[in-house]
C-alpha cells in the first residue's frame, strides 16, 4: 500500500486544549503531520487520511524536546474554530 505524509502549520492565537491531553498548550505555531494511504481500485488517484499528529515543542523542564501527539482532524479543526471564535469575541469587545 502506498503511503504519503504531508506537513502543514497551524497557528493558535490563544492557549488551547485537545481531547485526551491534560492542560493547555500555549498559543503559537504548530506543525501538523498527516499520513494518508492510496485507495486502491479507483479510476483516479485518491488518498484516505490514516493519522494526524500535532508536533508539540517542549517548554519549561521539557524545553528542547518535541512530541508527536496523535489527534484527529476533527479535534484539531474544533480547537482552531474555538481559537478563531475567541479572537473574534476579543476583537468585538474592543
Amino acid at each position: 500500500m502506498t503511503m504519503r505524509s504531508t506537513r502543514s502549520t497551524v497557528t493558535f492565537a490563544h492557549p488551547f486544549t485537545l481531547p485526551g491531553y491534560a492542560g493547555d498548550l500555549p498559543a503559537g505555531d504548530y506543525e501538523v503531520l498527516a499520513e494518508e494511504e492510496l485507495l486502491q481500485g479507483l479510476s483516479f488517484e485518491a488518498y484516505r487520511r490514516t493519522s494526524t499528529f500535532l508536533m508539540v515543542r517542549g517548554f519549561g523542564a521539557r524545553a528542547g524536546r518535541s512530541e508527536m501527539r496523535p489527534t484527529t482532524e476533527n479535534d484539531l479543526q474544533e480547537a482552531l474554530s474555538r481559537d478563531a471564535a475567541t479572537t473574534s469575541r476579543t476583537q468585538t469587545e474592543h
